[in-house]
């Protein structure tokens, strides 16, 4: 039984199901991912700010962002993030691996988390329309292509990072992450290839996998310490329970999973008494060590009209529509974000502390849209890819129905904040650097009046957001380690016949997008069950 069909979860049920001759139930509390603006690269901007395919978690007040509350959408479509995102193929750094390996080392019951371990992983999933060498693969599941589009805005900040000293980089999935280039996508020819499409289109007819939408898990039946199924409620709200033979997978991403299982009664015993669950199972861990990248923007004016604002409206969006229909080609096929950057501003040969995203519209977060004219314009973000921020993910009472309390604490650290004032100030300059500066009317954001590192400290405390990759709140660790959920084979401890295989499951973050990691993770899981690990 797998729960949650996101990335990692449409992995293991399509594998498990086709390879290993399991019966998988796979239960997704969202909807089908068969809708057109999903299938397009650039439906994401249309779907971003309000929709019934995203959940849209507010985070309880931030203190040290001046108790601003801010939003962290969640897939809620069957694919997840694979289905709503913006598509980047990233997988990050061999070291990030190479790190949870040593992590987990003297206790990994001969599992393996190192960059030679997880790297035929990449390799078997993936289809490159461009790539076929030792890191790369071709024939896999997943289409990964270079973008179909590319817009004069990106290619003017390519070349100007390039004249501040970057090193141009064909495949941020190679050799070297650090410089600037275009990122590849997972899709091809004009159509989005999720987890969804790659792994369960193709199982749809297999009578071994059956799937249920609009199910929202409420908890794990566990008997004698062992997961032996589960609660789910309907569409209609009736509530059904369900048991199986073997195992329950959790895998219903980062801020999800480790509410199922407090409401199960796994977790910190003082938290879930403190609530009236009772702790069957005390795990320290449970909701605590929450990970993502944070990003700020910095967003500008630019001269003539270049970039996708509008693009899909009235007759813009017809003369797409029709040059895609006709010729395949066009801004249908970009994903709306084709270049960006991993630099490291303070020390260039040392490994890029930052990740940055050029995008061609003005695009900021909900709460702060009110704060910037909308029109022809470029955005680039800066987000920093090893943040040592953690937050926590609790609950809010023992209904299931109520969403969990979210507290991220983007940019908490300080050494996050330092790193992110240095991201900023880097790609300011190449707001002025030939030939992206011909061409950009005026900077809106941060204002350029003020450039001290307290005024962008305080700009960056009011417009950080997500980049969308929350993390590790059910971690993998080793025997003896306290705040440990998961031991190395994704199995959580204490409890039988449970493992966990999402996002969840990250000792710490990888350096850069996470969708492709976190099929991976469900890629492995499922050879781990099979016996192949």
């Amino acid at each position: 039984m797998v729960v949650g069909g996101g990335a990692s979860g449409c992995v293991v049920a399509a594998r498990l199901a086709s390879e290993g001759d399991y019966k998988v139930l796979l239960l997704e509390a969202g909807y089908s991912n068969k809708h057109p603006l999903l299938d397009m690269p650039p439906g994401i901007f249309k779907m971003i700010n309000g929709t019934k395919y995203m959940r849209y978690h507010k985070t309880v007040a931030q203190p040290h962002l001046n108790n601003r509350v801010h939003e962290i959408p969640q897939g809620h479509v069957l694919g997840g993030g694979s289905s709503v995102n913006a598509q980047v193929y990233m997988r990050g750094r061999p070291a990030d691996y190479d790190d949870w390996h040593s992590e987990l080392r003297g206790s990994n019951d001969g599992v393996d988390w190192d960059w030679n371990a997880v790297l035929p992983h990449f390799r078997n999933m993936e289809d490159n329309n461009r790539l076929n060498n030792d890191l790369h693969g071709s024939g896999g599941a997943l289409l990964v292509s270079d973008p179909g589009h590319v817009d004069h805005l990106s290619r003017l900040f390519v070349k100007s990072v390039q004249g501040l000293g970057e090193p141009f980089t064909p495949d941020f999935n190679g050799k070297r992450q650090r410089g600037v280039g275009f990122y590849q996508f997972m899709n091809r020819n004009g159509r989005r290839s999720s987890a969804a499409y790659a792994y369960i289109t193709p199982q749809e007819s297999n009578p071994n996998l059956t799937i249920r939408l609009q199910a929202e898990v409420h908890s794990l039946v566990i008997e004698n310490d062992t997961a032996i199924g589960v609660k789910y409620a309907d569409k209609s709200g009736r509530i059904h329970t369900v048991h199986c033979t073997r195992e329950v997978v959790l895998a219903a991403g980062s801020l999800i999973t480790p509410k199922i299982l407090m409401l199960s009664g796994i977790g910190p015993r003082e938290h879930l008494e403190d609530i009236g669950i009772t702790c069957k199972n005390h795990l320290a861990g449970v909701g605590q060590n929450l990970i993502d990248h944070p990003e700020v923007p910095i967003t500008a004016r630019v001269k003539g009209k270049h970039g996708y604002y509008k693009q899909g409206e009235g007759w813009r969006m017809l003369k797409n529509g029709l040059q895609f229909k006709m010729f395949g080609s066009g801004p249908i096929t970009s994903a709306g974000v084709e270049a960006g950057a991993f630099v490291n501003p303070t020390s260039p040969n040392d490994p890029p502390t930052i990740q940055a995203f050029c995008v061609p519209i003005v695009y900021v977060d909900r709460d702060t849209r009110d704060l910037v004219q909308d029109g022809y314009g470029l955005t680039v973000t800066t987000v920093v890819v090893k943040p040592k921020s953690r937050g926590t993910v609790k609950l809010a009472s023992a209904n299931p129905k109520d969403m969990p309390l979210v507290s991220p604490n983007l940019l908490k650290h300080s050494d996050d904040m330092d790193a992110m004032i240095e991201g900023q100030k880097f790609f300011l300059r190449a707001f002025d650097t030939m030939p992206l500066s011909e061409h950009v009317d005026r900077v809106m954001l941060p204002d350029p009046k003020e450039k001290s590192d307290e005024a962008l400290r305080n700009y960056c405390k009011r417009f950080v957001k997500t980049n969308y990759h929350p993390a590790g709140t059910a971690r993998m660790g080793k025997d003896g380690d306290p705040m440990a959920v998961l031991d190395p084979r994704m199995r959580v401890r204490g409890i039988k016949g449970l493992r966990v295989c999402d996002l969840s499951a990250m000792p710490n973050i990888n350096a850069g997008n996470t969708q492709a990691p976190a099929m991976m993770m469900g890629d492995r899981c499922a050879d781990i069950i099979m016996g192949h690990i």
